[in-house]
């Protein structure tokens, strides 16, 4: 039998294909993506469940004129393959390959660029209110996760859209990870009930013909609505959904391609919100990921036999540091609390949760409430440290300022996958940390050079009671140095000498120090100079001691961080010197452009931006004032010259 996927290049090729041809075709689509992703890596367990459904949405409906808006977008990977995408599909998430996220920019069937979670129903209303100010025609469809709805952002969109009453469909695929599966067989009946076409032009017809008794028409209008709605809040779990105005229809097996169609294909006809609730299996169809769905949800290279990451490198990453590190010290203190927003495999806390199960919180998605839990505790004298993403922390800004740092809490913020995280591209690099937590007052923000040092920061930040301290690390395997059994608290706001030298000073931001003794070694042998190399550490406070040395006795400063450059750690030197009307060295900032970065090798994508050792040798050696410093020099040379030829 001939294979099906190799001729589908458009949604157009679906709507020909019969039920059990797209079975088929769903079976060669899981095939392509577990062999695909065993190569690339990404977000695996996902897209497996869900690629029933998206075959059934895009042979019922009419993309890209009918738009399908993904949250997060971990899902959407079927989505790319049966868009035309199928041979690119190869390059996902590689540099210059396909975004591992729905992105318009790629395709007219992305509807909607994603990539964190509880957007689609905001976005999706958005653009049925957009439909309808503009009098066109078509569907809006927000697929969105049982995760997301741990997200307040989505209930925000339920609640306006519910009470539109505009046309609009939300697909809730239940992974079972979150909301509670099938409730029964009633649970089954009514579905079929409610969706059967007769029924709803029964209840229409009965609807319309008690309308038209003016004193007992809302009376058994209100009766029927009751009857109704205690019925299902016994079987169903939808009330909550109805409540904000949505008709729900479910729940229904989201692997079960014909239930999908013919529920699907009547919904297409009912006016207003409407919410279909989909069961699903993470993973589905690859036995290692329907058994372990955390470790498949996104992972690198793997075994397709065993399942078993490919691991490139026997060094710890950052993360698993961190993670011990934070278990050691809460054996210490019983004071010590963990905090994730839905990330406790990818932010290393899977270990305290089992050592300290009453000392660990997972509050959801929901990264705003995170914060501001944290500083409830903070408050009650617990010491809480969250650990979360620096992408994810921009969701939670305003709790920071007003619900910590104003009032001094000593909330630990752990930012992991700090700068740039490579093969998840900029929904994900957390390149703005340094730029938007260095304003705000209070708060402590440091940056280890290497594991070493993050243990011992994170020692510190924990004996650290005048206010929050951010530690801000990257994604990935750490040095490989070696690491002591001590721990040492460091001094707030001291940075540290690595190699003394003069002239020229390189300023480095945590592990950018590495890149940094590189390019110092290449401007010695070919310039002559010999840099002085600073461990910065503390990108707030900053060491002004450090700056004033060197604004005293050096003529050039190059910063090296992996962050924004606009209102990053080099903006605070430049702003120092220019407050402080010291001698101002010349400053050469290295450090991100004013873009967004695509997806890439981390260290391939750090030397395309200008931050490899060659680069900043390179900037040196265009330097205005070691120029004029070499000139400067020069003549005086020719001056003593011929001096000594006069006195001769």
């Amino acid at each position: 039998m001939d294979p099906i996927l190799p001729n589908v290049n458009s949604p157009a090729d679906l709507k020909k294909l019969s039920v059990p041809e797209l079975v088929r075709l769903a079976h060669e689509i899981r095939e392509y993506i577990v062999d695909t992703l065993s190569k690339t890596g990404g977000h695996l367990a996902p897209s497996l469940g869900v690629v029933e459904l998206t075959l059934v949405l895009h042979k019922l409906f009419d993309s890209p004129v009918d738009r399908i808006v993904w949250d997060v977008g971990h899902q959407s990977y079927a989505h790319k393959i049966i868009t035309g995408r199928r041979e690119q599909f190869k390059t996902i998430r590689q540099q210059g390959g396909l975004s591992g996220f729905p992105k318009p920019s790629e395709s007219l069937y992305d509807a909607f660029g994603v990539g964190h979670a509880s957007t689609a129903i905001s976005a999706a209303y958005g653009m049925v209110a957009a439909r309808d100010l503009a009098g066109e025609k078509y569907h809006v469809i927000a697929v969105v996760g049982d995760g997301a709805l741990t997200g307040g952002l989505a209930y925000e969109g339920l609640n306006n859209a519910g009470a539109s009453g505009k046309n609009f469909i939300v697909i809730l695929n239940d992974n079972s990870m979150s909301i509670s599966p099938n409730v029964g067989a009633m649970a089954h009946y009514l579905t079929n009930l409610i969706s059967n076409p007769m029924y709803n032009r029964i209840k229409s017809e009965i609807w319309d013909f008690t309308g038209r008794f003016d004193k007992m028409g809302p009376r058994i209008r209100r009766a029927a609505k009751s009857m109704e709605a205690t019925l299902k809040g016994f079987v169903v779990p939808g009330v909550l959904f109805e409540r904000m105005g949505f008709r729900y229809f479910g729940p229904i097996d989201g692997h079960n391609i014909s239930a999908l169609i013919n529920v699907l294909s009547e919904m297409k006809r009912f006016n207003g919100p409407l919410l279909l609730h989909v069961l699903t299996k993470k993973g589905r169809g690859y036995m290692p990921a329907e058994n372990n769905a955390p470790v498949f949800h996104g992972l690198g290279k793997f075994d397709i036999e065993t399942g078993l990451a490919i691991k490139s490198s026997p060094i710890p990453t950052w993360t698993e540091v961190f993670g011990k590190t934070l278990c050691q010290l809460a054996e210490q203190n019983d004071k010590i609390v963990a905090i994730t927003a839905a990330m406790a495999l990818g932010t290393g806390l899977t270990k305290f949760a089992e050592q300290f199960p009453e000392r660990f919180f997972d509050v959801g998605i929901a990264e705003g409430h995170a914060v501001t839990f944290a500083a409830g505790m903070a408050q009650q004298g617990y010491r809480p440290v969250v650990a979360i993403y620096s992408s994810f922390l921009q969701r939670g800004y305003d709790q920071v300022i007003h619900d910590v740092a104003l009032q001094r809490l000593p909330v630990v913020f752990a930012i992991d996958r700090a700068g740039l995280v490579g093969d998840d591209g900029p929904t994900h690099h957390g390149v703005f940390d340094l730029a938007y937590l260095r304003s705000i007052p209070n708060l402590v923000v440091m940056s280890p050079k290497d594991e070493e040092e993050l243990r011992h920061m994170v020692f510190t930040a924990l004996r650290y009671h005048e206010g929050p301290v951010a530690i801000r690390y990257p994604r990935g395997h750490a040095m490989g140095v070696r690491l002591s059994d001590s721990l040492t608290a460091l001094t707030i706001g001291e940075s540290e000498v690595i190699q003394s030298g003069e002239q020229v000073a390189l300023l480095a931001v945590g592990p950018m120090l590495r890149r940094a003794l590189s390019a110092a070694d290449l401007i010695h042998q070919q310039l002559g100079y010999n840099p002085e190399v600073i461990n910065v550490r503390f990108t707030k406070p900053v060491d002004k001691k450090m700056l004033d040395r060197l604004g005293e006795t050096f003529q050039l400063i190059i910063t090296l961080e992996e962050g924004t450059l606009k209102g990053g750690f080099g903006s605070e030197v430049l702003e120092y010197f220019a407050d402080e009307k010291h001698h101002t060295p010349e400053v050469i900032r290295c450090g991100l452009p004013d873009a967004f970065i695509s997806q890439g090798d981390r260290e391939q994508l750090l030397d395309d931006v200008g931050l490899s050792p060659e680069a900043i040798c390179q900037a040196v050696a265009r330097s205005v004032s070691l120029g004029s410093h070499r000139r400067t020099t020069k003549i005086k040379d020719l001056f003593r010259m011929h001096r000594r030829k006069k006195i001769a």
